[in-house]
C-alpha cells in the first residue's frame, strides 16, 4: 500500500480525539480490536491516549486517510514530569468519576480503573537513560507501507529537536508483531516480566 500522508494530531477538534480514542480501543488487545473486551469503550483511551492530548499535544501524530485518522503517535519527552503533570491535573477528575468499584472485580474496566487510581510508575533506571515515551496504534488498513516507521520517524525527530537521549515504552509478550518491529528499528529490551517488557531506543 502507498505511505499515508502524516499531520499533526487535531487536539482541539472533539470530532477527531474521539476518532483517536475509537483507535485506541480497536487496537487495544495486543493489537487487535478490545471493543468486547471493556464496558466503557472510552476507558482504555483515558489512561493511554488522552493525557497525552492534552499534555504533551506537540507529541501527537496522526496518519490521515481522507481526512480521517487512521492510526497516531503519542509521547512525552520526559517521563517523570509528565507523570507529575498527570497527578495534578488529568488523574483526579477521572478518579471521581470513575472510584475504585465502579466495575465488577476482575474485570477489564475494573483494571483500568485500578491504573486509573495508583499508575504505573517507570523504572528509575529506564528513565534515567530513556527519559521519553510513547504510544502508537495503527488500524489494519493503515498497517504495512511503512506507515508505522515513519509515524515513530516524526515522533523521534521531534524528540531529537528537544534533546531528548532516548525513548521507551512497554510491549505485552503476546503482540509478536509489534516485538518484532521494534526490533528491527532498534529498539533493545531493558527489562521484563511475564506479561511484557520495556524496550528502549537510543536518540
Amino acid at each position: 500500500m502507498n505511505p499515508l500522508p502524516l499531520r499533526p494530531a487535531r487536539v482541539d477538534d472533539p470530532a477527531e480525539v474521539d476518532r483517536l480514542y475509537d483507535i485506541c480501543l480497536r487496537t487495544g488487545a495486543s493489537g487487535n480490536d478490545a471493543s468486547d473486551l471493556y464496558a466503557d469503550p472510552r476507558l482504555l483511551g483515558e489512561v493511554y491516549l488522552g493525557a497525552y492530548l492534552a499534555l504533551e499535544p506537540r507529541l501527537a501524530f496522526v496518519l490521515d486517510d481522507g481526512g480521517d485518522a487512521v492510526g497516531y503517535v503519542v509521547g512525552a519527552r520526559d517521563t517523570v514530569a509528565f507523570d507529575a503533570a498527570c497527578e495534578r491535573d488529568w488523574w483526579p477528575p477521572l478518579r471521581e468519576r470513575y472510584p475504585l468499584g465502579s466495575f465488577p472485580d476482575g474485570s477489564p474496566d475494573e483494571a483500568l480503573v485500578q491504573q486509573i487510581h495508583t499508575p504505573h510508575r517507570p523504572e528509575p533506571g529506564v528513565v534515567d537513560e530513556f527519559p521519553a515515551h510513547l504510544h502508537v496504534d495503527l488500524l489494519p488498513a493503515a498497517q504495512g507501507g511503512g506507515n508505522g516507521r515513519r509515524l515513530l520517524g516524526t515522533l523521534f525527530d521531534a524528540l531529537r529537536a528537544d534533546g531528548v537521549p532516548g525513548v521507551h515504552l512497554g510491549v505485552a509478550h503476546a503482540n509478536v508483531g509489534a516485538v518484532g518491529f521494534y526490533r528491527h528499528l532498534g529498539f533493545t529490551e531493558l527489562s521484563g516480566d511475564d506479561g511484557g517488557m520495556t524496550l528502549g531506543l537510543r536518540l
